[in-house]
């Protein structure tokens, strides 16, 4: 925890630009707020500054967002793709969050250029242009390397790390006086989800990490063909630098992006949907920023990623419990999308599985296999909220990055194709994870698997510790009776789940 004085005054500071903004409360809302609502935002607005006066409710909260810094950025970008929630005007004016904020002068790039890389900029770089565009944290010049290579080149903010400090100790406080005022909104761990954020962005902070996820998430990307990622040139890396081949095609921030000829706007929305998944899913690494600005496509339907700072990771359990609850929302058998929640421990035990089943169905049914825009994806999420506060359900902060990354694609997608049908999109990636991972004889590799993880908890207990999995000598390594009859035993089960497994399915 940072200065808890600089913190609170960072906290009143938001407030207090928020209201001169006329962004907290803004005067559009009076006419849906109740009476004493009314009445205190109404007292709020005599503190307005000029700026109130300009502009509609986005417009406004997009420049005091601005103001605010990358934190506050990053919320807003995650706005701007919610038209279903927000509305449309609302999400277009928050759309210039995405890469459209001032640049700071090319000098000042070439010399964090030359300091990060420790090195002239003419040894790296034949050509290096102006800001082709300049986010939250950082911006991109286009640049020709010395053997004739097309580059984007990414160069921090100055001071980006100081402001990001701040931001982050404001925000471990808030999350503190929710818990405090707020008993209710505790199950959703705001302290966890502001480490979970602050982990994410001090990892941002550093370009050589970003360049290590672009090349990983490549070499994932390209097992599918969804969607790809730009070749890192690691001799243009640096702690403050990256360099990237150019991407093809037009960043979906463009509106004329949709409007490329020969493009297939309903196969554009399922790659982007299915290639999220296939990340998540199939390798538990995935891109954790998919806004349009971070986007682009080309015609007839690829998707290019790029801005690999965020990258969320999810274990092989955690996917499990994923796919078992999107197959039982695709199957609509919401009692088994209920006992995967249990499982998972989302929900507590004392509560009942059927209840929760119930509960599930009243969600799912009205929205099921309907387009988008039939279906208010407001009021499926607030319907969401209430059932999960019925019944204890704690946010898992692990599935913090997945969680926020499902609503940024899902809005992405509706953007792009506005009939665009999350569950016929999901159907193939998950269908195919299913088929792979419950089949008889993963089921027989994961029981084997687990059947040695306790095996060997036993022989810890009776001897000690013993050497990792993967580090293990067995000339040296004792093999007690109960161990060896525990090895047999994972063994002959393996065997047995497998020969049944192959009689039962063929």
């Amino acid at each position: 925890m940072g200065n808890p004085v600089r913190s609170s005054l960072r906290l009143i500071a938001t407030g207090w630009l928020l209201v001169r903004y006329d962004a907290l409360v803004p005067r559009e809302l009076d006419p849906l707020l109740p009476a004493h609502a009314r009445f205190a935002a109404r007292f709020l607005r005599l503190f307005a500054g000029p700026q109130a006066r300009q502009g509609r409710p986005g417009e406004r909260l997009a420049h005091a967002f601005e103001r605010l810094g990358p934190v506050a950025i990053k919320l807003g970008q995650l706005l701007s793709t919610r038209a279903d929630m927000f509305g449309a005007r609302f999400a277009d004016d928050l759309a210039r969050l995405k890469d459209r904020l001032p640049p700071f002068p090319t000098q000042v790039a070439h010399a964090q250029i030359e300091t990060s890389l420790e090195r002239p900029l003419e040894s790296v770089f034949a050509e290096f242009g102006e800001p082709v565009a300049a986010a939250s944290i950082a911006q991109a010049h286009r640049a020709r390397t010395r053997d004739g290579q097309q580059v984007a080149v990414k160069v921090l903010r100055p001071g980006i790390e100081r402001q990001v400090a701040k931001d982050v100790d404001a925000m471990r406080m808030a999350a503190g006086v929710v818990e405090f005022l707020a008993r209710p909104a505790r199950r959703l761990e705001p302290r966890a989800v502001v480490e979970t954020v602050a982990h994410a962005l001090s990892l941002e902070m550093d370009l050589r990490l970003e360049a290590a996820a672009a090349s990983e998430l490549g070499e994932i990307m390209a097992r599918d063909g969804y969607m790809r990622a730009p070749a890192v040139h690691w001799d243009g890396v640096g702690r403050r630098v990256m360099t990237l081949e150019w991407a093809q095609g037009m960043p979906m921030s463009d509106p004329a992006a949709l409007e490329q000829p020969g493009l297939d706007r309903k196969a554009l929305a399922d790659n982007i949907m299915r290639g999220f998944l296939a990340q998540a899913l199939d390798h538990g690494a995935f891109h954790a920023d998919l806004h349009e600005g971070n986007l682009f496509c080309a015609a007839p339907a690829q998707v290019i990623a790029v801005d690999f700072g965020i990258v969320g990771r999810i274990g092989p359990p955690e996917r499990r419990y994923l796919a078992g609850i999107l197959w039982g929302f695709l199957q609509r058998d919401y009692k088994r999308v209920a006992e995967v929640h249990f499982e998972a421990g989302y929900v507590p035990s004392h509560h009942s599985v059927e209840v929760f089943a119930q509960a599930l169905r009243a969600v799912g049914e009205p929205v099921f296999g309907r387009s988008a825009r039939e279906v208010s994806m407001g009021r499926l999420l607030s319907q969401l909220f209430e059932i999960t506060a019925q019944f204890d359900m704690r946010l898992r902060p692990e599935l913090v990055l997945l969680q926020k990354t499902m609503v940024t694609v899902e809005g992405v997608a509706r953007r792009v194709d506005p009939d665009h049908d999350l569950w016929a999109a999901a159907r193939p990636v998950v269908e195919r994870w299913i088929t792979r991972e419950l089949s008889p004889i993963n089921q027989a590799k994961t029981l084997f698997h687990d059947l040695n993880l306790a095996a060997r908890a036993l022989t810890r207990l009776a001897h000690g510790p013993v050497m990792p999995p993967l580090a293990v000598d067995v000339r040296r390594w004792p093999a007690p009776p109960a161990r060896v009859a525990l090895a047999f035993a994972a063994v002959a089960m393996a065997l047995a789940t497998f020969v049944l497994g192959w009689v039962l399915h063929g």
